[in-house]
């Protein structure tokens, strides 16, 4: 055999009609791991094909090749000596002499790249797959977003509504102003947020007595209403019945311990002040539970402040409310707040507006204190972000 086709970048052999080999070079030879041709001259052609290639060669290569003569690109796997499976494809064609002419190129990288081309597809339609799985998800997703949006939208109207009916209520469970010849009660009275958690009240126990009461519950928002609204409906009981100033305390801050005794996390205390006015003995009786002091002032100026006399209302069992007792004179006015009014100005602030408009009718000193408040621009408004309330009295 010609030494160029023995070392060709390929195999090559020759069959006779019959299909026996004739001639094989050693390329082919060395890609079977056969060391000579010796053992294969003289043999048939299927010695050198899988069982499968074999019967493929019965029903195709053999009718082509009498048929048309030649065959290309032919898909055949071949066995080396040690039984390993090689695929080739052939190119074959039948010369004049009757003996067939093969060209043999093995297709092992071939393979390995349609494998990893079919791989590399099926990762694709795979992403693509879970892209699309991953859509539709988002897709009901958004829907179930959208859906919890409308029914949050909703449920935030109907609080909306409730809240503003409910602070309907605990408005009109306020006391209005009271103004007769012995004395004046005015107020002021703002929630931060719908609901507050201030609350006052002022009556008239008997012709000569008044109770006033301001009690600021700690926090803001329903809770510390609800709280307000169940101390409003027993402190207006009390007073009414003109039940004495420590026993009114006692009693609300005995609610208070019976209304959290089992559960710490929902606890709530509260300041209260409140003042038991005789204006026939010219006297005030009071009770300061925690709250800011009250400024009393003189219609000579002369500032005097009901400073705290006992703890908070709902922070110690068994506390025994004490009363002070100071004499007033005509004239003399009261400024009660919360901590919401006493917080928005600088120290001393309230003191020095009661006293600036000491001259003024009362009306005017409470116009003079709540513009304070309302107005941001003011060099007396820090903040307002709690609730405010603030009562003025004149005796």
């Amino acid at each position: 055999m010609d030494e160029l086709i023995e070392n060709a970048p390929c195999g090559f052999i020759t069959l006779s009609s019959e299909g026996k080999i004739l001639t094989i070079n050693k390329t082919l030879l060395n890609l079977l791991h056969y060391h000579t041709s010796e053992h294969l001259i003289g043999k048939h052609f299927n010695v050198l094909l899988s069982p499968s290639s074999q019967i493929f060669c019965q029903l195709y290569l053999v009718p082509l090749i009498k048929v048309k003569h030649a065959v290309e690109e032919m898909f055949l796997t071949l066995l080396t000596v040690m039984k390993e499976e090689v695929p080739i494809l052939l190119n074959a064609s039948v010369q004049g002499n009757g003996q067939i002419i093969g060209v043999i190129f093995p297709i092992r990288n071939r393979s390995a790249l349609e494998d990893a081309l079919i791989n590399a597809r099926k990762m694709m339609e795979d992403a693509y797959l879970e892209k699309e799985q991953a859509l539709l998800e988002l897709e009901t997703k958004q829907q179930d977003l959208e859906q919890a949006n409308q029914i949050n939208t909703k449920i935030m109207r109907e609080t909306e509504r409730d809240l503003q009916i409910a602070k309907k209520i605990q408005e009109t469970a306020l006391t209005k102003d009271i103004i007769n010849d012995n004395i004046q009660i005015l107020s002021y009275y703002h929630a931060s947020k719908s609901l507050s958690g201030d609350i006052f009240g002022f009556y008239q126990i008997t012709p000569q007595k008044y109770g006033i009461i301001l009690l600021d519950v700690m926090g803001h928002g329903v809770s510390s209403a609800l709280i307000t609204m169940s101390l409003q409906s027993m402190f207006q009981k009390l007073i009414s019945k003109g039940v004495a100033p420590d026993m009114v305390l006692k009693e609300l801050d005995q609610f208070l311990h019976n209304l959290f005794q089992n559960n710490e996390d929902a606890w709530h205390y509260c300041t209260a002040i409140y003042l038991n006015i005789d204006i026939s003995e010219q006297t005030i009786e009071y009770i300061n539970a925690g709250h800011p002091p009250a400024i009393a002032q003189g219609k000579n100026g002369v500032q005097h402040e009901l400073k705290t006399t006992n703890p908070p209302l709902g922070t110690f069992d068994n506390i025994q409310f004490t009363s002070r007792t100071l004499r007033y004179k005509p004239g003399t006015r009261i400024l009660m707040y919360t901590d919401g009014v006493s917080e928005a100005f600088e120290l001393n602030t309230l003191n020095h507006l009661l006293n600036d408009t000491i001259s003024n009718p009362l009306a005017k000193t409470k116009e003079t204190i709540q513009h304070a408040l309302e107005n941001k621009e003011n060099i007396y408004s820090k903040y307002n972000h709690d609730d405010q309330c603030f009562i003025l009295v004149e005796l």
